[in-house]
């Protein structure tokens, strides 16, 4: 696990776009359909936008109609936090960055299969194309 890394807001708002800002350190949502990696269908690491972590490999990644990059699985358990949210009237499970406490999206049971799916906000993540 590597080192939490702490900022403050001033600093996170000088790193981030407004829009990555809003969701990764208020635990906005992009729009649906809007955000960038929804498309994305080369092969790579998807990282936290705030810190680099590994967080999610495109050979979990499924098109699951909803507008938002979805996962089935993180690509190591111990680089994300689920956490309950009561927000909104609604019962979910938080996703966060472990390293940076970045919110990422939510985790639902309704993956392909028997699989989970995890709904990432796009503006939440980098991608880095596997090198040929």
């Amino acid at each position: 696990m590597a080192t939490r890394i702490q900022k403050s807001e001033q600093e996170w708002r000088d790193q981030l776009t407004p829009e990555q800002y809003e969701v990764t350190r208020k635990a906005g949502t992009e729009r649906a359909f809007t955000g960038p990696h929804l498309d994305e269908k080369r092969e790579g690491m998807f990282r936290c936008i705030g810190c680099g972590t590994e967080l999610f490999s495109s050979d979990t990644k499924f098109d699951s109609g909803t507008g938002w990059p979805s996962f089935t699985d993180p690509a190591n358990l111990e680089h994300v936090e689920l956490r309950p949210d009561n927000s909104h009237f609604m019962h979910r499970t938080e996703v966060v960055c472990k390293t940076c406490d970045a919110h990422l999206g939510h985790v639902f049971d309704d993956g392909p299969g028997d699989k989970q799916r995890y709904c990432i906000n796009g503006c939440a993540l980098d991608f880095s194309p596997k090198e040929s």
